[in-house]
């Protein structure tokens, strides 16, 4: 873990359109089941990373009446989260442009902290994990959910295709991002230390053939745009033949009668002391 905070980090997988699609799909009762059973009326909920806000309303009803917080570092993003709370009639969510590296809370002040897909952009985690610690009260939970890079998969994959995973996750390592981090997340936890950590795993899933088109158009339209193959490219990470190959692959796969696909996260829950 490096000590120091990059002033210039951007968020590696970008806002496109597509990027925005996926967001999107996250709701609280497929992307944080795992934490709706430790959750009840009157708790106040930190949502950091929170994104457009899909899981955070859905939070936000499951502790109503209580305060919940979203923070994002986009604002595009905090607007469209302002506005799903209020088509939503959420009034009690308040939303913020900031930063996980400095939360605009007073110490001890939350009940519980949720992230979902965050920590592993994170480039510094433990100084994110100590700031999420310092708000939250003492016996506080903490709640992340994270991709586990390694156990993704597409299938049937041709055989170029683990060299394309392989490429995500330099790329993302680049931008300092953990693209392990579903299964790192125990020891950072206890690392920052947090206490009673209970962790776990699960995937989600596109085996229909309206998933697999979306997850198609995803993979497409993100890993292929001009941006991504430069960068990859120009930094000595794949070849413009390679992404080629792989944009065939890919392609094929989408056809394949019994196409599947899944990304894989491993997701954790624990205690401040």
């Amino acid at each position: 873990m490096t000590n120091t905070v990059p002033a210039d980090h951007e968020y590696t997988m970008g806002y496109s359109p597509e990027f925005l699609q996926l967001l999107d799909r996250r709701n609280v009762d497929t992307h944080a089941a795992y934490l709706l059973p430790q959750l009840r009326s009157g708790l106040r909920l930190l949502d950091f990373g929170c994104g457009p806000g899909t899981i955070t309303v859905g939070l936000a009803a499951a502790v109503e009446p209580g305060e919940v917080h979203g923070v994002d570092m986009e604002e595009s993003q905090i607007e469209m989260a302002r506005a799903a709370a209020a088509a939503g009639g959420h009034d009690n969510i308040t939303f913020h442009v900031g930063n996980v590296y400095e939360l605009p809370f007073e110490d001890d002040f939350f009940d519980v902290a949720h992230c979902h897909a965050v920590l592993m952009h994170v480039p510094d985690t433990q100084t994110a994990l100590q700031e999420v610690k310092r708000v939250l009260k003492p016996g506080g939970m903490l709640a992340s959910r994270e991709m586990i890079g390694d156990s993704s998969f597409i299938a049937p994959a041709g055989e170029h295709i683990p060299e394309a995973w392989a490429t995500f996750y330099r790329l993302l390592a680049a931008n300092g991002g953990h693209p392990q981090m579903g299964k790192e997340l125990k020891n950072a936890l206890l690392q920052a230390g947090f206490a009673d950590v209970k962790a776990n795993g699960s995937f989600d899933y596109f085996d229909t053939v309206e998933e697999i088109s979306f997850l198609h158009a995803f993979i497409s339209d993100w890993f292929f745009m001009p941006e991504v193959v430069a960068a990859a490219t120009q930094n000595g990470v794949a070849t413009r033949a390679q992404f080629d190959q792989w944009r065939v692959e890919i392609d094929q796969w989408k056809d394949e009668v019994g196409a599947v696909g899944a990304l894989a996260l491993g997701e954790a829950i624990a205690r401040k002391p």
